[in-house]
């Protein structure tokens, strides 16, 4: 007979058990069978799947004792299961950062990636309020401040905050924050208007903090890769809060993303504003005073640098040369030879501008001559404002519009060729007898395609626009084309602001470029806004 012990205890351990393929646990048992076992001769019954049956009890032997059996305790998830559950989180985020990223990366300028920026990343935080201080260390701007959720007061109250006081001010001066990290983090048990290496702020900045109700907040830099240090963002909270881990990793990726984003878009922005500068220094600076006509003229220039001019010269005699024009293509070559079109014209005017067909055909010879892979339109006009007479010339351009209070109506030129395009260049030539207070207003195409529409609406949604000006817009030929511009473009178009230009006929320079790069261009108002169009008005007005 061999003894075994009366009491046996076997512990698994479930973790272990998972380790070792043995299956799930879901408790810790412990076996204690009474009594003594049976002799080795008794008889056994057959295994069942390797699981041996219970054994009957002989009537000689005592009673089994009950089977006691500890509490199981709280089941602990399969670490299969927290694998899932980590790495199906793990996709939420890279989904999220993706979304996020495609959002930011459909931004087509400066101004619009940076709302979107801190849009996403009050998003990311937990936040509902935030600014972002964009200011470049190379010092060749643009510097700009944006909020989110605040107001122009608040931006106001915020911008005359010494910078000190502030969390993102210290990041823009270069000071890292106590855990050397990007991350700026109130303290825990901080007053509101304490935020950042938990040091007590200017009194000024706890006022501020607490007209704008904002208990704490989270500011990360904004440093790339090719520019250095681009800015700050700073996200706000109304109560005491903080990121939790999961959020500052999934901002710190988005930042870091969206700095060398915006990186790009603040090289693009410079770019455009340099064409744009080098574009309005190639048009005339003001407009010449002509005894009998008012003039005044407005041009914007599209992000790409497009080559549309204008120009108005006086002629001897008393006579006024205006024209307008066109140069195929965009990009610091357009804009070079819009510049030689505009400056061979000028020669070619005071010459034979009493010609304006030969003017023209003069520009063509020289077109095609030096530039024989480019075509340009033009419209030369020669004028006598002492009889209101107009003669005029167009290759392949935009006719005139009279707009008068007894009519509204476009002129009638012949059909021709752009210049470059044929072999020698000729057309008639149209004669215009403007009656007293009439104006004669031309343009280029570029008014027309960023409105949206096909071109027989643009021109009807023009004359329309004219048409209904009040006499008062009438009588000034600058009010006149803000009015035209504000009638025609759709809402939001950048060339709007040229409607703000001071008055006198001076042109408005306006170089703000919202763009395409590769993307759709917006939809206003259900229409479509070709945002990459040059537009050009000159306005006379007889008396």
């Amino acid at each position: 007979m061999l003894d075994i012990d009366p009491r046996v205890r076997v512990d698994v351990d479930s973790l272990m058990a998972a380790q070792h393929d043995l299956g799930v646990c879901d408790a810790i048992w412990r076996i204690a069978p009474g009594g003594k076992a049976d002799a080795m001769s008794a008889p056994h019954l057959p295994k069942v799947a390797g699981i041996d049956p219970a054994v009957t009890a002989v009537p000689h032997t005592t009673a089994p004792a009950p089977i006691r059996t500890a509490p199981a305790p709280a089941a602990a998830p399969a670490p299969s299961t927290l694998i899932q559950d980590r790495l199906a989180g793990m996709v939420s985020d890279l989904t999220t950062l993706h979304e996020l990223t495609e959002r930011l990366a459909r931004a087509c300028d400066l101004e619009s990636s940076l709302q979107e920026f801190l849009r996403a990343g009050a998003a990311l935080v937990g936040a509902r309020r935030g600014l972002i201080v964009l200011e470049p260390s190379d010092g060749l701007g643009p510097t700009t401040t944006i909020g989110l959720g605040l107001g122009r007061a608040d931006l106001g109250h915020i911008e005359t905050v010494p910078r000190a006081a502030t969390s993102y001010g210290r990041i823009l001066d270069g000071l890292p924050d106590a855990h050397g990290g990007s991350e700026v983090l109130p303290e825990p048990d901080a007053a509101p208007g304490i935020g950042g290496y938990g040091a007590p702020v200017d009194p000024r900045h706890r006022e501020v903090a607490a007209r704008l109700g904002y208990g704490a907040s989270y500011a990360l830099p904004l440093t790339a890769e090719a520019t250095g240090r681009l800015g700050a963002a700073v996200w706000l909270y109304d109560e005491q809060a903080e990121p939790n881990d999961r959020q500052r990793d999934l901002a710190g990726l988005y930042v870091r993303h969206a700095a060398e984003h915006l990186a790009r878009m603040l090289e693009v922005e410079r770019s455009r504003s340099r064409l744009a500068t080098v574009a309005e220094e190639l048009l005339p600076s003001r407009l010449p005073r002509i005894p009998g006509v008012q003039l005044a003229a407005r041009h914007h220039t599209g992000p790409r640098g497009g080559g549309d001019w204008y120009d108005a010269l006086p002629l001897p005699e008393g006579a006024l040369g205006l024209a307008v024009g066109s140069v195929t293509g965009g990009g610091p070559s357009a804009v070079a030879a819009m510049g030689r079109l505009r400056a061979s014209l000028r020669a070619y005017a005071v010459m034979e501008g009493e010609d304006p067909v030969a003017v023209l055909s003069d520009l063509e010879l020289l077109l095609r001559l030096t530039e024989p892979a480019r075509c340009a339109t033009a419209l030369f006009a020669y004028c006598e404002p002492a009889q209101r007479k107009i003669l005029l010339a167009g290759a392949g351009h935009a006719p005139p519009l009279v707009v008068g209070e007894r009519r509204t109506e476009y002129v009638e030129t012949s059909l021709s060729a752009p210049l470059g395009m044929l072999s020698c260049w000729e057309a008639p030539s149209v004669e215009i007898d403007a009656a007293p207070g009439e104006t004669v207003l031309l343009y280029t195409d570029g008014l027309l395609r960023r409105t949206g529409d096909a071109m027989d609406r643009a021109y009807s949604r023009l004359h329309a626009a004219a048409a209904a000006a009040p006499r008062g817009v009438r009588e000034d030929p600058a009010a006149l084309c803000d009015h035209v511009l504000r009638a025609v473009l759709p809402d939001g178009d950048p060339a709007l602001a040229a409607a703000a230009g001071p008055a006198g006929g001076v042109p408005a320079a306006a170089s703000a470029v919202p763009v395409a790069l590769g993307f759709p261009a917006p939809a206003v108002g259900g229409r479509t806004v070709h945002g990459e169009e040059d537009i050009v008005l000159l306005a006379a007005r007889f008396d």
